[in-house]
């Protein structure tokens, strides 16, 4: 009997994009093309399984080694620095991290920046390396009312096309970081299920090339 590869894949259409990739790499499931509410999905053939789980989530079940593999943002690798390794770039996913404010915004020097983020330490990381003093506001949704009630200064957060932010009279003064998801895999599985994680890389990385 071969070995299972466990995969977690965020919820959404990112997930269901990178599973296509996963399916022409081999590693099909056509049962998770259901219309069901299952969250796990097996091919004993393919030796694969999959399951569904909470995009910021994903870190936590490879790191502890519940999943093998799986896919993540770069935001979720670089907030939360789980102790995974990271295989590749699929190129899919992209959007940024940025410091976005009111259209007439100044910064003043005298003072701490109130910047509100769900990005608590993508935000101090930036801000340490430029050098400036900052007072963070964690908020976990809707941040871009933060700078319109006077809240805060600025925002840090994802932009992918800057609509809200438009629409919210908000616009993008600083990019910290390009956002795109990543192949991520368990350190202890890298080693004991290698053939199987290389043959997946390796069919990744040829698609993400001819994507060019």
């Amino acid at each position: 009997m071969k070995t299972m590869l466990n995969v977690a894949l965020p919820k959404g259409r990112l997930g269901e994009k990178v599973y296509n990739m996963f399916e022409k790499a081999g590693f099909d499931c056509p049962s998770i093309k259901e219309n069901n509410r299952k969250l796990i999905f097996e091919n004993e053939e393919c030796a694969v399984r999959y399951f569904w789980v909470k995009p910021s989530d994903v870190a936590i079940y490879v790191e502890r080694g519940a999943a093998d593999i799986g896919v993540a943002g770069k935001d979720i690798l670089l907030e939360y620095t789980p102790d995974v390794y990271e295989l590749l770039d699929l190129k899919t996913g992209i959007c940024r991290m940025a410091v976005a404010a009111k259209k007439d915004f100044r910064d003043n020097l005298q003072r701490p920046l109130k910047v509100a983020t769900k990005f608590t330490n993508i935000a101090k990381n930036y801000y340490t390396s430029v050098g400036r003093d900052i007072d963070i506001i964690h908020l976990n949704g809707s941040i871009e009312i933060a700078p319109i009630l006077n809240l805060s200064d600025v925002i840090v957060d994802i932009v992918e096309t800057g609509t809200t932010l438009k629409e919210n009279n908000l616009e993008v003064f600083e990019t910290i970081v390009p956002i795109s998801a990543r192949l991520i895999c368990n350190k202890s599985s890298f080693k004991f299920k290698n053939e199987p994680i290389e043959k997946l890389l390796k069919s990744l990385a040829s698609q993400v090339a001819q994507e060019k």
